[in-house]
């Protein structure tokens, strides 16, 4: 890495479906192209909807395994690896950052389909390294917030910042037959956060429950939303706000994805 790279993005994906792995479309084409846009980093802090628990935790493998969290899909989906490195340093520099977050290492995770679904797109090669943070599903969502702000300055030392997840993801509702459909209560919810980044009005998208009903309908579940937040949380002051892939799957499912670079 050259001394004077310049600090890397905080990028928030819409993940969507595990089977994007397999797929050809709008948004795996976006992130087949996102890397070229920035410089390569030292390594990539990820912050998955899918390691949702009680406390925070940081991956301290050296060799972290690929999770096959998912269900119904294709056999060669289950036989996929993706064997980026982890990085012992980083994840003890990400808990020396949160320390009064009660931060600890873990070695009993890995990549789940958050991360490496993604990242098998992104950095096929597979050559960086990555460590995931944990969301503590007990925490609110000004905590998880101020973890991104302490995990900003990471940014400038050559770590990429990614959270995976989706602004709308209401999976028990979703119009199986009209794959590129949009519910309108997921277009006005989408767009309100959508704004509130635009703006940099953070509180709105940490207080989205406050955009009522259609808020709840859109985010039955807070563990893909909450990525998002750490996203923000790293926004610094001179970052432009890109959107790609904006659209909806299904109905209910964003795919928005948001570079504050």
């Amino acid at each position: 890495m050259s001394e004077q790279q310049s600090v890397m993005p905080a990028i928030f994906i819409g993940h969507g479906s595990p089977g994007n792995i397999l797929e050809d479309n709008p948004a795996t084409r976006m992130w087949e192209s996102l890397a070229s846009e920035f410089d390569t980093p030292k390594g990539i802090v990820c912050v998955s909807a899918h390691w949702y628990i009680k406390g925070t935790a940081v991956t301290a493998n050296e060799n972290p395994r690929t999770i096959h969290d998912f269900g119904g899909f294709p056999q060669i989906m289950y036989e996929m690896q993706y064997p980026a490195p982890g990085s012992q340093a980083l994840a003890n520099h990400i808990v020396a950052l949160l320390e009064e977050e009660d931060a600890r290492l873990d070695s009993s995770w890995g990549f789940d389909h958050g991360t490496w679904c993604v990242l098998s797109k992104v950095y096929p090669n597979a050559d960086i390294p990555v460590v995931q943070l944990s969301i503590d599903r007990t925490q609110s969502n000004e905590y998880h917030f101020n973890v991104g702000k302490k995990l900003s300055a990471l940014r400038e030392q050559g770590y990429l910042i990614l959270g995976s997840g989706n602004i709308v993801h209401n999976l028990g509702v979703m119009n199986w037959g009209a794959r590129g459909t949009t519910y309108p209560w997921a277009q006005r919810f989408g767009d309100y956060i959508r704004d509130a980044v635009i703006n940099d009005t953070p509180e709105h998208a940490i207080n989205y429950l406050a955009f009522g009903p259609e808020a709840q309908q859109s985010v039955p579940s807070p563990d893909h939303y909450l990525p998002l937040l750490y996203v923000l949380g790293a926004r610094k002051p001179a970052d432009k706000v890109a959107f790609k892939s904006q659209y909806c799957e299904y109905g209910s499912l964003d795919m928005t994805t948001i570079v504050l670079s």
